[in-house]
């Protein structure tokens, strides 16, 4: 019968074979220093947008992780709104998305915070406003007093996957892993936020919600490291790339006798690869704070102001004026003027494909 590790005797005195992850955390720490420095380099307003957009990804890609697809639009006026960043098309947003929302901005604009039964408690309650998962009534704000198996398959198929600590064991594991997370070690916070993430998730102290909870600790930990308020790279949006993965690695090492060298490996390169993907986010953030740079004393009309953000953004599908009149809330008259006054600027440009209907994109400038 194969053991889980918490089954083991003194289970969370972790080891790791410092060979075999030396040179990664070396480079993870490397471009972590050289994203942080480029960002540093900003006017205000780009480190801001840069904030916002990161923050955005993280909460929408977090809970895609658990197969729910959450508005962009929502997340990021939610998220703006609790921030004071002045955007334009600021939409109405639910309890449910908020509350996604106000766990990581706690998590990352109070990561100096000690982290307590209390604080995880109020996350919990804030990602399950109704007191529901989906359907089900679950324990909310509080630990589970329930066993707990993760479990895939038919009814009369099922196959379990892992099987956490006992539900009467779940508090005196928590107090030993807050203690822990909240005491000065030396261990790099980097490296922290890797156990961290671990450690959670084997103990698995709620209902539900435990894989965007243990998401949140790692961030809070990672902003730690970076000892900054402002994200500049999603760790979810990275893992979401390698879910399947991030299972396969949670498995393997949940059975480990306590050497879980091979989850802070992925975790690692998972968190390498996260960094580097925000180059490309930097890119799209610079173009557009060059752009309103550049159109500072360029008149736009608001419906303008939002079309062009949003083609900045990144936007879906192809820029049409029927598109632009369902975005602007406009007739597809006003659209098309609004379209053309653009063109006229040498904003944008009609597409070189052609084709039946018109398509428009952004000039270079």
């Amino acid at each position: 019968m194969v053991k889980y590790i918490y089954e083991y005797k003194n289970w969370t005195d972790f080891t790791w074979r410092e060979a075999d992850i030396n040179a990664i955390f070396g480079e993870v720490r490397n471009v972590q220093g050289k994203i942080i420095g480029q960002m540093n380099m900003l006017g205000f307003a780009a480190k801001e947008e840069a904030s916002l957009s990161t923050l955005t990804l993280d909460v929408i890609k977090s809970s895609e992780i658990e197969g729910e697809k959450l508005d962009y639009n929502q997340v990021r006026s939610s998220i703006a709104r609790r921030l004071g960043i002045n955007i334009a098309g600021l939409v109405p947003t639910n309890r449910n998305i908020d509350g996604v929302v106000e766990m990581m901005l706690d998590a990352t604009q109070n990561y100096q915070k000690p982290l307590t039964n209390k604080r995880l408690y109020a996350w919990h309650s804030a990602l399950f406003p109704t007191g529901h998962s989906g359907m089900h009534k679950i324990e909310v704000g509080r630990y589970r007093s329930g066993e707990m198996q993760i479990v895939s398959g038919a009814l009369g198929k099922e196959k379990v996957h892992f099987e956490a600590v006992p539900a009467k064991k779940v508090k005196i594991e928590m107090d030993k892993f807050l203690k822990w997370f909240n005491d000065n070690s030396p261990i790099d916070p980097v490296l922290k936020s890797a156990i961290a993430h671990f450690w959670f998730i084997i103990i698995h102290p709620f209902d539900d919600g435990n894989g965007r909870i243990a998401r949140a600790i790692s961030d809070l930990m990672l902003a730690r490291a970076d000892k900054t308020t402002e994200r500049y790279y999603s760790m979810s949006s990275q893992i979401l790339v390698e879910r399947k993965k991030y299972y396969e690695i949670l498995q393997k090492v949940q059975h480990s006798t306590g050497d879980i060298t091979d989850w802070l490996d992925w975790f690692l390169h998972c968190l390498k690869n996260s960094v580097l993907s925000t180059q490309t986010t930097l890119q799209k953030i610079l173009r557009k704070t060059d752009f309103w740079k550049i159109h500072e004393n360029t008149p736009f009309n608001e419906r303008q102001r939002l079309v062009l953000n949003k083609l900045f953004d990144g936007f879906d599908g192809k820029l049409k004026s029927s598109k632009w009149a369902k975005i602007a809330k406009c007739s597809p008259d006003t659209a098309l003027r609004d379209i053309k006054d653009l063109i006229e600027k040498g904003i944008l440009q009609q597409e070189q494909q052609g084709g039946r209907s018109t398509n428009y994109e952004l000039a270079n400038f």
